[in-house]
C-alpha cells in the first residue's frame, strides 16, 4: 500500500450531453480520490469544499476507508459549482463555473510532505492554490510529483462560459513537476494558440520546453484515440480499448491518472503503468458516479494487469 498526497478541490458537476443525457454528482479531486482508494492506497487529501455540499461528500467517503483528511476543509457557501456541456461538434467540453471556494492553503500539509510516495496537483477550478503557494510545495516536496493543468487553461471567471486562454506562465507551474498531464487543448494553452489543437511537431517541442523545466515525462490525452506519451529518450502512442458503451465521459483522465500511480507505486515502468490507465480509463466511460469509480478501481486491483496497446 502506498500513501499519496492529492491536492485539489471537490466540485459539485452538472453534466449536459446533446443527445439529452444529463448527470449530476460529486466529481472534481474526488475522482483520483475514489480511484486510488479503491486501488487500497493510503490518500492524504488537501482540498477545500463547500459547506452545503458536506452532507453528500460525507456520505460518499465514508465506505472509503483509506482516505485520510487533516487538509480536507469545509468552508462556508456553495462551494464549487459546475456545469459541463459535451457535444459532437466541441473539440473540448463547454464549462461554466458558478461558484468558488477560495485557494487552498497549504500551510497544513506541507509537513506531511516526507511521507508521500507521490504528490499529484489537479487544477480543477484554476483557482485551487495560487502560484507562490505551489511554488512552496513544489520545492519542499521530497517525493515525485504528477500535475494535471486541467482547468488551469481557462478563463478566470465565474458565472459565465470559461474560454480557453493562453498560458504564458505554464513554466512557473510546472517547474519542478516529474509528470506532466494535459489534453491536446489545454497544450494549445500552453502554447499560447488556444484556437486550434497543435500539431504532432508542436507538441514534440512542447515536451522539449517542458524537459528543459525537469520535467520527467508529458501524458498527452487523447480521448479516445489513447495517450501520446513523451519522455526525453523515447516517445510512444498508447491506444484506448475500443469502447463499447459509453455512459459519461467525465473523470476518464482523472482515472488514467490514479490508475497510472498505481501501478507505478507497485513497480511497473511509466509505459507498463501507462498503458494499465489507458485500459482502466477506457472502462470508466461505460460509468457514471464516483461510487461505480471506486468499485471499478477496486475490481481492477484485483486482477492481472491489462495490457495496453503501444506504438512507437
Amino acid at each position: 500500500m502506498s500513501e499519496f498526497g492529492l491536492i485539489g478541490t471537490i466540485t459539485s458537476d452538472e453534466i449536459i450531453y446533446d443527445d439529452g443525457r444529463a448527470f449530476r454528482g460529486l466529481g472534481g479531486i474526488l475522482y483520483q480520490v475514489a480511484a486510488l482508494c479503491g486501488f487500497g492506497h493510503r490518500v492524504r487529501l488537501a482540498a477545500q469544499c463547500g459547506e452545503d455540499l458536506r452532507g453528500e461528500v460525507e456520505a460518499l467517503i465514508a465506505g472509503w476507508p483509506t482516505l485520510y483528511r487533516e487538509g480536507f476543509r469545509f468552508v462556508p457557501g456553495p462551494g464549487n459549482q459546475v456545469q459541463l456541456r459535451y457535444g459532437e461538434r466541441l473539440k473540448e467540453r463547454e464549462e461554466v463555473l458558478r461558484s468558488v471556494v477560495p485557494p487552498l492553503d497549504p500551510s497544513p500539509i506541507m509537513g506531511r510532505l516526507a511521507r508521500l510516495d507521490l504528490l499529484l496537483m489537479v487544477f480543477n477550478s484554476g483557482f485551487d492554490i495560487e502560484l507562490a503557494d505551489w511554488r512552496r510545495v513544489a520545492r519542499k516536496a521530497p517525493c515525485p510529483i504528477w500535475m494535471d493543468i486541467h482547468s488551469l487553461s481557462l478563463a478566470r471567471i465565474i458565472g459565465s462560459h470559461r474560454d480557453y486562454v493562453a498560458l504564458p506562465e505554464w513554466k512557473d507551474w510546472v517547474e519542478g513537476v516529474t509528470y506532466l498531464q494535459a489534453n491536446r487543448q489545454e497544450v494549445a494553452c500552453m502554447l499560447g494558440r488556444p484556437e486550434r489543437w497543435p500539431e504532432r511537431a508542436e507538441i514534440d517541442d512542447f515536451a522539449r520546453q517542458a524537459f528543459d523545466r525537469s520535467v520527467r515525462a508529458v501524458l498527452v490525452t487523447l480521448g479516445k484515440d489513447g495517450i501520446l506519451l513523451l519522455t526525453p529518450d523515447e516517445t510512444r502512442l498508447i491506444q484506448a480499448p475500443r469502447a463499447d458503451h459509453v455512459v459519461d465521459t467525465t473523470g476518464c483522465g482523472d482515472i488514467f491518472c490514479a490508475a497510472t500511480m498505481h501501478r507505478l507505486a507497485a513497480g511497473a515502468d511509466l509505459f507498463e503503468a501507462a498503458a494499465f490507465g489507458v485500459v482502466i480509463a477506457s472502462r470508466a466511460v461505460g460509468l457514471a458516479g464516483l461510487g461505480e469509480t471506486f468499485m471499478l478501481a477496486r475490481k481492477s486491483g484485483l486482477e492481472t494487469p491489462p495490457r495496453g496497446h503501444l506504438e512507437k
